[in-house]
């Protein structure tokens, strides 16, 4: 206990570490061995003492969402005013989670009624999240799993993770298998490499994405044998998860730079968190120095209905005035799209500024990001084909194989295919299970 103070508070405070301690520091095992778990250990790293109610307080909220934080990420805190502290907010228990509103629920994303075997939730028809530990390095005060995450640790052994492979394997529709948790990453190198190489494996399997926070609180995890283990499987994407320029770090850049130089394209997904982000200069340039570092802004999540985030979210009208303050404001490749994850698992839904404004037979009226209307005239003799899928009439080219998809066709896409007869869409609880499985 006495060397994790004294090497996190040399951090905090910028003194030099001998070369041990630094070795020590950098070395991600010891990160994890060291993860800050305690009121009394926050208060001694950084040097603040909380009122005796408060603590009470706190414990109480620790004792239903547990609390684990990674000496790198606590050494980040501006000490001389935590309370405000992004960092801190996003790491440090608060009282405030256990006030449940009256809408919050355990499983917001409907992921467990998704789930057609252990670790898989099959939502959308091409592609599944696929739940490999239940484990993270930190656990995020505003996680959207606190049902799993941290309230029980778990790592699935290789017999309960084939399970879900071999749903993959037997699912010849899914072409995208998204690694999640908990973090893939905080999984060994050797697991880590077998479960690539299995879901490799597998014919119909298109793209492997992996969704991990250790960049922006966790960075020495990105050592150079993980990422030569990366490099040696087949397409992979990375999704990470900074939510302030804070996070950006001399140690989270190089850990980025090591991913991105290995060659896999990196994205990144933020949530919208009252008191952390929500502020449209704070968000541009967190884009901006995402960018700077080969990360695109992917998603920009509203806060999800979990219990315990209702002092995290705002108002969707905050997401849109952010949004108005990036589209035209800066670059197109650096505007995240902002979704909202529809409760009860309806999947992600864009929200965004209405920038078409209306529309006739022969034109639409569009504004611009400053303001100017202007219209866009259509085309006098534009018909479009109808399509009946039978393909080798059709007289645009291309060499794509149709294998069922009127079946595959769900939804409005399904209204405004030409191949179905349909004019109504009533979905009813049964169809939408069967399309998210199928």
């Amino acid at each position: 206990m006495e060397e994790l103070i004294a090497i996190t508070r040399g951090k905090i405070e910028k003194r030099q570490l001998s070369p041990e301690q630094e070795a020590k520091w950098t070395d991600w095992k010891w990160q994890i061995k060291n993860t800050i778990r305690t009121i009394d250990q926050v208060e001694q790293i950084l040097g603040i003492e909380f009122e005796t109610k408060e603590k009470e307080q706190i414990s109480q909220t620790i004792e239903h969402f547990p609390m684990s934080i990674t000496p790198y990420y606590i050494s980040l805190v501006n000490i001389k005013d935590y309370k405000h502290d992004p960092v801190f907010k996003q790491a440090f228990a608060s009282v405030r989670e256990l006030e449940i509103a009256d809408h919050d629920m355990l499983d917001p994303l409907g992921e467990e009624k998704d789930s057609p075997v252990e670790g898989i939730t099959h939502r959308y028809p091409d592609r599944v999240l696929f739940h490999v530990s239940n484990v993270c390095a930190m656990y995020c005060r505003h996680c959207t799993r606190k049902r799993k995450v941290g309230d029980r640790d778990f790592v699935p052994s290789k017999e309960q993770l084939e399970k879900g492979i071999e749903y993959i394997r037997n699912t010849p529709e899914v072409r995208d298998v998204l690694l999640s948790g908990g973090d893939p990453f905080l999984l060994g190198d050797e697991m880590i490499d077998w479960l690539l190489g299995e879901i490799e494996k597998i014919e119909h399997v298109e793209v492997v994405r992996i969704g991990t926070r250790t960049p922006v609180v966790l960075p020495f995890r990105i050592t150079d044998k993980l990422v030569e283990v990366l490099k040696s499987h087949g397409v992979l994407w990375l999704n990470t998860h900074f939510n302030h320029p804070k996070e950006i770090t001399k140690d989270s850049k190089e850990a980025l730079e090591k991913l991105a130089f290995a060659g896999i394209p990196l994205g990144n997904q933020s949530v919208l968190l009252a008191g952390v982000n929500d502020c449209p200069i704070i968000m541009r340039k967190l884009v901006h120095k995402l960018t700077q570092n080969r990360v695109r802004p992917y998603y920009l999540y509203q806060c999800d209905l979990s219990e315990g985030l209702e002092h995290f979210r705002t108002s969707v009208g905050k997401g849109i005035e952010i949004m108005e303050s990036l589209r035209g404001h800066t670059s197109g490749f650096a505007v995240p799209t902002f979704v909202i994850d529809a409760p009860g698992g309806g999947g992600k839904i864009p929200v965004m500024p209405n920038y078409l404004i209306s529309w006739s037979d022969h034109k639409v009226i569009l504004r611009n990001y400053e303001g100017v209307i202007t219209t866009y005239q259509e085309p006098e003799h534009y018909t479009g084909g109808n399509c009946d899928l039978h393909c080798d009439r059709c007289e645009l080219q291309h060499v794509l194989k149709i294998k069922d998809e009127e079946e595959k066709t769900t939804g409005v896409a399904k209204l405004l295919a030409d191949f179905d007869d349909i004019i109504t869409l009533t979905p009813n609880e049964e169809d939408t299970d069967d399309n998210r499985q199928n």
